[in-house]
Order: C-alpha cells, then sequence, then structure tokens
C-alpha cells in the first residue's frame, strides 16, 4: 500500500515538447490588446511615421534653414523673383518654390508645421482637460450639477465659432494667444459630453459602490476609480481633435484673425497665395498638402487606436 500511496501522491510530468495549456495561456489587459493591434496595423504604423516626419521637421526647422542658408522671411529678390516679378517654381535652389516676395515657400512650410502642431496640441490639451473634468462632475455628481453643467455645454456647442473669432478679434486684436484660447474654448464642450455619457455608464458598476462602501470620496472615486476607464475614448477623441485644431487655426489666419504675419503659418501662406494660383501654382500647393497631409495623417492614427481598443474590430488580437 505504501509503494502505491507513493506513485499516486508522485507528480504527473506532461511528455517532452507538450505544455501544459495553464501555462501557455497569458492574460492581456485592454491596454495591452490595443498595443498588440496597433503594432500590426500598416495605417496606424505609417500614419505615425509621416506625423514623427512632421513633427521633426517643425522642431528642426531653425537647423534646416541654417543648413539651407535661407531663413523664413529672407526675400531673394534677384534670384528668388523672375524679371516681371513672379515667384520662381521648384529648383534645387528652392525646392518648394518661392512666394510673392521672393521667400522659399519650403522653409516657410516647415516653419508652419511649427505653429500648426503647437496650436493642435496645446489648444487640444486644454479642452482635453477642462473636458475630462466637466464630464466627470455633470456624469458623477448628477442632478443639479449635471444639469448646470450639460447645459452649459449645449450653449458653448450651439454657439457659432467663426462668428465669435471674430468679434473676439475684433476687441482684443490677432494673435497666436487669442487663436489657442478660442480654439479650445470651442472644442472642450464635445469632450465633456463623451466623458460625461462614459461615466454615467460606469459610475453604477460594482468596482464603484465597492469604493463607496469602503469610505473612498467622491474625488478619488472619480479620478482614481472612474477616470482609467474614461481614458480609452478620451484618448482616441484627442487624436482627432488636433487636426480639427490645426484646421480651425488655419482658417482663422487664411482670414486673417489668426496668427499675423509674417509669421508663417499655412493659413496665412493659403491666404497670400490666392491672388496668384494662375501663374504659381507651388505657392498654393504645398502649404495646402501640407495642411491635408498633416490632417489626415492624425485622423488615420485616431481611428486605428479607435479600431484598437475596441474588441468587436475586426482586427485580431
Amino acid at each position: 500500500m505504501s509503494q502505491l500511496a507513493a506513485e499516486l501522491l508522485e507528480p504527473i510530468t506532461p511528455p517532452s515538447g507538450q505544455v501544459v495549456a495553464s501555462e501557455a495561456i497569458q492574460g492581456r489587459g485592454p491596454w495591452q490588446l490595443a498595443w498588440a493591434r496597433l503594432r500590426r496595423d500598416k495605417v496606424a504604423i505609417g500614419s505615425s511615421l509621416v506625423i514623427a516626419v512632421i513633427a521633426l521637421a517643425a522642431i528642426f526647422a531653425p537647423l534646416i534653414a541654417r543648413l539651407i542658408g535661407h531663413g523664413p522671411d529672407t526675400q531673394f529678390q534677384s534670384t528668388g523673383l523672375s524679371p516681371q516679378g513672379i515667384p520662381v517654381g521648384p529648383s534645387t535652389s528652392f525646392f518648394f518654390g518661392t512666394d510673392d516676395l521672393g521667400r522659399d515657400v519650403f522653409i516657410r512650410v516647415i516653419y508652419g508645421a511649427r505653429i500648426s502642431l503647437l496650436v493642435g496640441v496645446i489648444a487640444s490639451g486644454m479642452a482635453i482637460i477642462v473636458g475630462v473634468v466637466v464630464g466627470l462632475a455633470a456624469g458623477y455628481l448628477g442632478r443639479a450639477a449635471d444639469t448646470v453643467l450639460s447645459r452649459l455645454m449645449d450653449v458653448i456647442l450651439s454657439l457659432p465659432f467663426l462668428v465669435f473669432a471674430i468679434a473676439l478679434v475684433s476687441v482684443v486684436g490677432p494673435s497666436l494667444t487669442i487663436t489657442v484660447a478660442v480654439i479650445a474654448f470651442f472644442s472642450w464642450a464635445s469632450v465633456g459630453r463623451i466623458v460625461r455619457g462614459q461615466v454615467l455608464s460606469i459610475k453604477e458598476k460594482e468596482f464603484v459602490e465597492a469604493a463607496r462602501s469602503l469610505g473612498a470620496g467622491d474625488l478619488r472615486i472619480m479620478f482614481v476609480e472612474i477616470l482609467p476607464n474614461v481614458l480609452a475614448p478620451t484618448i482616441v477623441y484627442a487624436t482627432l481633435l488636433i487636426p480639427l485644431a490645426i484646421v480651425f487655426e488655419a482658417t482663422l489666419s487664411f482670414l486673417g484673425i489668426g496668427v499675423i504675419p509674417p509669421t508663417p503659418t499655412w493659413g496665412n501662406m493659403l491666404s497670400e497665395a490666392m491672388p496668384f494660383y494662375r501663374v504659381a501654382w507651388w505657392f498654393v500647393a504645398f502649404p495646402g498638402l501640407a495642411l491635408v497631409v498633416t490632417t489626415v495623417a492624425f485622423n488615420l492614427l485616431g481611428d486605428s487606436i479607435r479600431d484598437a481598443f475596441d474588441p468587436r474590430g475586426s482586427r485580431s488580437s
């Protein structure tokens, strides 16, 4: 009997080359699954590379200008304009041609990327912060707080963007700070609506009730228990909000109520190129192409991130 008991108590060793199923299975959280999907998504990788190239060009714009020898406001009256005073086309001296004042369009485009990305990131960041805080408060506190904050968001969303921007600029004057403030002011309400809807569906979950029963305060529940669960849709919307802010800035600058010339932005470059689009296509094409490529890249990246966080998406995990 003792020998039989020893054999029964001896651990079973799986055959060589086989792995116990329980050891092979490893749990992965939603963030790990999303990252795994993104790494296999060619659209996400391609759009990220495009954004990285544009960002690096914007960061190192002064170095590029120094290497080429062309400043963003340097006017080449003899080599940058034809004898008739028309901008010259793309060449080895001016990669993207010149504008109506003989300035290098290539250098001005990469300097314009600095303004566009700066406005897009800062304005979107401000809108995300305000929208998340207001959305958390409206969704979690409910009742009077929800009513007041929701009506405030409705009012912001109903205001006409361009009319308000023109009225504000006519009072205080155009500047980069005013441009960022106007874009952030009109963007945070949509973020708040999204966060509020997510909080309303999460605040009755068991883990929130457990935290409340353990004596956690409202601030801890909102920012420690609920906020991490609404970060995914917030990140997705942030990647889609940045190109929207870039387009808003270009629109304001095109209308003359954004960044003040001669500071190069894609919007005011397009505005300056309008009288010359028949004789100098490059003056319009390259700033417009930079604007289109940047906004499309951010939108494609946002779509990929959204699909990566969606468990019902078509991409395999």
